[in-house]
């Protein structure tokens, strides 16, 4: 009896520590699901984990921030908390918590999408990844939610003061309220399971969003029947998990979520991309299709945008940190 139960013990002793430290399951959260680019990016994420760790862990996404009673701008907390184990997070959404992240959002920074790829790719991607991981999370790749295209149910928008008086839904970033009030608008704040509704009964004229998400959300449906290609701002994505979370798998599974992420994030942005970049117009003429008017505004229609909002993208630049915003316009310059 006595050798059963030392056999009984040892075998427990040389169980593998995956039996008694990882879950079953590992919430990730997520702002829209399928079949926009940003959910599609989840569950590409957690197919490709379950994959490559052979089953060991294993990802359920939720979306529409549920996770945090649908408030985006929550989830950042949560998500150093442990409440969320893994995340695909915009740059905007967790800005109020990481200032430095709102480097995206000054408006007018990044020109095209080789600006884009020159931040998130060179010194400035880096440092912010430095950052991130002092805050309990362990950021692993960057993936994208596109240029945000502004969109009405009024007039077609080609100057500064076209804006003045729109209602105009955004996200809960001081920095997006400062911007569209330097334009003579009525910025409303709200999260995105709100929006659709106030669009619909005319709470609010228009939004900003990629197009991307007007084609999904069919926001020609809620009276958004004008669009106006300005790419004012960029909403890169950041695959994410909790740091102690992060610290409970084994090396090899480290590893293997690491390179799940850089996968998800590659594919995600080329579908972010897809008949909106380079000579690839198919979305755009989608939208036209259904009705819309699509105005492109050009380099001087663009810089009458940027000379408004200055002041705003001066004080910003103090309060993101001005080298750091330095390094981001040198890197544009360069790209």
């Amino acid at each position: 009896m006595k050798r059963l139960l030392l056999a009984a013990v040892a075998a427990l002793i040389a169980l593998p520590a995956t039996a008694q430290t990882y879950k079953p399951e590992y919430k990730l959260s997520t702002v829209v699901g399928k079949p926009f680019p940003w959910g599609i990016a989840g569950e590409r994420w957690g197919d490709l984990v379950k994959e490559k760790t052979q089953g060991r862990i294993n990802i359920k996404m939720y979306p529409g921030a549920q996770l945090v009673g649908g408030d985006q701008t929550k989830e950042f907390t949560a998500l150093r908390q442990g409440a969320i184990d893994i995340a695909i997070g915009s740059t905007i959404n967790w800005s109020p918590q990481v200032k430095e992240l709102n480097i995206f959002s000054m408006p007018f920074l990044m020109p095209d999408y080789k600006a884009i790829d020159a931040l998130t790719g060179g010194e400035v991607g880096k440092d912010l990844f430095k950052l991130l991981s002092t805050k309990d999370v362990v950021p692993l790749a960057w993936g994208e939610n596109g240029f945000r295209e502004i969109t009405n149910s009024k007039h077609a928008i080609k100057a500064p003061e076209d804006l003045k008086g729109l209602k105009i839904r955004v996200v809960g970033s001081p920095l997006f309220l400062e911007t569209f009030s330097a334009l003579g608008a009525n910025p409303t704040q709200m999260s995105w399971a709100d929006a659709q509704p106030a669009l619909s009964t005319g709470a609010v004229d228009g939004q900003e969003n990629p197009l991307t998400i007007f084609t999904v959300a069919k926001l020609q449906n809620v009276g958004q029947k004008h669009v106006t290609l300005w790419g004012y701002v960029a909403d890169p994505l950041i695959f994410v998990v909790n740091e102690q979370v992060w610290k409970s798998w084994k090396k090899e599974d480290q590893d293997a979520v690491r390179a799940a992420a850089e996968q998800a994030g590659k594919e995600n942005i080329a579908l972010a991309r897809k008949g909106i970049a380079g000579n690839d117009e198919s979305v755009i003429k989608e939208i036209e299709g259904l009705g819309v008017t699509v105005t492109r505004l050009g380099e001087a229609d663009k810089k009458k945008f940027q000379a408004a909002t200055k002041p705003v993208y001066d004080k910003w630049k103090g309060q993101i940190g001005a080298d750091l915003v330095a390094k981001a316009e040198a890197a544009v310059a360069k790209r």
